[in-house]
């Protein structure tokens, strides 16, 4: 990638996840998506979730957790899980960005009520070539963005636990040129999630189900100071609520049905277009843009359900939707396909998912694609691939070789 400033990269960022092709004049004066810090961490890391539609908050358990609802880790059946995922990013647009995820937990005690987990995500975005006002070529960057957490669920009953999440962000987006006095420097911010998890086991007929709900408040923190905190970002606080439904199809067959609703924990921007245009109405303006820039992420939690200039009208755009359909044979194979809804208004990425899994004892195989509703969409055709080794069948391995 080229850019001619030699500034902090992080508008180039909020470009690439921003929605895609609209009617510029129907929406000129009503699109106002919610601008965050560090926008790679709602990125799904693995391929079952993205294959859903981005769904997982009360789906069953696995290594990838973390990302979805870490509380379902004292759920989980294996004693230990690793799990590996690579997820080439706007292929459409570049070659050479992606998001790397390494996540895992292992379960405590004999009473297999608790268990602890961590992640670590790495998302490149490439090469980045810097050119001066005058076209002179400049420095080459690789600008990234990492994190790093820790978590602790537990079983406060038989059918619901609680999990807690600790985070550390890392978001190297610029550069440093003594030349030009600009010191531009990588931005840290601490974050963390706090999750539940409900499940139960109903009679359906002579059938036994499966119903579980789901939680999850993530990046509930700091925010992350760029350019040597002159340009302070909120962090992407986000509410997840979500529900999954399993049924038996027939021995060995099993049908999920899930359904998630998002919504950003963060104050919209004040828009210029809402204030009238004389002298009175920028000086409203800029007071407004002012206290939206110093306002504490706490506070800004609480005004993102009250700050849309439309009402509440406009605060149900800010809700995005995931649904999706997992069918399983044996626990072996599986096949997924899911939505994804944004209001055009606040991002407009619509996107169906498609995927398949297959697990052996020891190891498990995830891939999903994505097939956005524009095909002009630089998610369009997004691949992931994830991997899991289960540590239960590993010790089972090994235990018959030997």
């Amino acid at each position: 990638m080229k850019f001619k400033s030699p500034l902090i990269l992080l508008p180039v960022l909020a470009m690439l996840f921003a929605a895609l092709p609209m009617k510029a004049e129907d929406l000129k004066n009503e699109f106002n998506p919610i601008t965050t810090g560090v926008t790679s961490l709602s990125i799904a890391p693995d391929a079952r979730g993205a294959a859903m539609g981005d769904l997982g908050a009360a789906t069953d358990p696995d290594a990838y957790s973390q990302f979805w609802n870490p509380s379902k880790y004292a759920f989980a059946w294996s004693k230990a899980a690793v799990s590996l995922s690579y997820t080439p990013w706007l292929r459409k647009l570049v070659n050479d960005i992606f998001l790397a995820d390494v996540s895992g937990y292992w379960k405590l005690g004999s009473q297999d009520n608790q268990a602890l987990s961590a992640s670590l995500r790495y998302f490149s975005l490439g090469e980045v070539n810097t050119s001066n006002l005058s076209g002179d070529a400049g420095q080459s960057l690789n600008p990234y963005e990492m994190s790093f957490d820790l978590g602790y669920s537990r079983k406060l009953s038989e059918k619901f636990s609680m999990g807690v999440v600790f985070r550390y962000i890392y978001s190297d987006l610029g550069f440093s040129d003594s030349y030009a006095g600009d010191q531009s420097t990588g931005a840290s911010a601490f974050s963390a999630d706090i999750s539940g998890y409900f499940t139960t086991y109903p009679m359906v007929g002579r059938n036994e189900c499966q119903w579980s709900w789901g939680w999850n408040i993530s990046n509930i923190g700091t925010k992350v100071s760029y350019n040597n905190g002159e340009d302070p970002a909120f962090l992407p606080t986000n509410l997840k609520i979500g529900t999954a439904f399993t049924f038996p199809l027939a021995d060995y067959h099993n049908l999920t049905l899930g359904l998630d609703i998002n919504k950003l924990l963060v104050p919209a921007r004040p828009r210029e277009s809402d204030y009238g245009q004389d002298i009175e109405g920028q000086r409203e303006y800029n007071e407004a843009l002012e206290n939206w820039e110093n306002m504490s992420p706490f506070t800004g939690i609480f005004k993102s359900f009250s700050d849309a200039p439309g009402g509440f009208k406009e605060e149900l755009r800010e809700v995005n939707l995931s649904f999706g359909a997992e069918y399983s044979y044996n626990q072996q194979f599986f096949l997924r396909a899911g939505y994804y809804y944004e209001n055009e208004f606040k991002g407009g990425r619509k996107y169906f998912g498609f995927g398949a899994g297959f697990s052996l004892n020891v190891v498990r195989l995830d891939a999903s694609y994505m097939l956005a509703t524009a095909q002009t969409s630089p998610l369009d055709q997004t691949l992931r691939f994830s991997l899991t080794f289960d540590m239960d069948g590993l010790q089972d391995l090994i235990g018959k070789r030997r």
